[in-house]
């Protein structure tokens, strides 16, 4: 039985060696092939001052005609979907040093007047926070709350209040 062991042993050994030679055999890697010349004319560079704004963005880039930011009920969290008008106009104040904006603050008719007023700035310095966020230079930016006096809607319900809950933003130096 120690022959028969011995054998199949031997047997089992082979094919293991067989099989850890066939794994192990380095596969030869081709060549890549030869890049392609190019068959179209090279791409120019765009000038230096692509994608910079300037004052005529203003009136015509859909971004930086969103010029009003609404807020939540006796909120001044900047909403989301505000998010990326901040960045276009941060970036148009770092595009343009000599730009100046100032940010209006208003609330709805409910709560006291100097409540409103407090309320008011702390939105526009909400939207302030989030231009510099940005990269935005405070220094461009002056903050001015209305409170309740400008109103936009002047009906007494929820869609009205709504509308007089913002902050809109007016070039003062283009």
């Amino acid at each position: 039985m120690n022959a028969t062991m011995t054998t199949a042993t031997r047997v089992l050994m082979a094919a293991m060696l067989c099989t850890a030679a066939v794994a192990c055999s380095k596969k030869v890697k081709e060549a890549p092939p030869p890049p392609a010349t190019p068959t179209t004319a090279p791409v120019t560079e765009a000038p230096p001052t692509a994608g910079v704004y300037g004052p005529g963005d203003l009136d015509t880039d859909a971004c930086l005609r969103t010029r009003v930011v609404y807020f939540d009920y006796d909120q001044d969290a900047l909403r989301p979907e505000f998010q990326a008008a901040m960045a276009c106009h941060a970036k148009y104040l770092r595009d343009r040093p000599s730009s100046r904006m100032t940010l209006e603050g208003n609330a709805d008719e409910r709560g006291s007047r100097e409540y409103n007023l407090g309320l008011g700035e702390r939105r526009g310095n909400a939207v302030s926070s989030a231009l510099q966020a940005n990269g935005g230079s405070g220094s461009q930016v002056t903050v001015v709350s209305y409170g309740e006096e400008r109103p936009t809607c002047t009906d007494s319900n929820e869609d009205c209040w709504a509308k007089n809950r913002r902050v809109e933003i007016v070039y003062t130096a283009k």
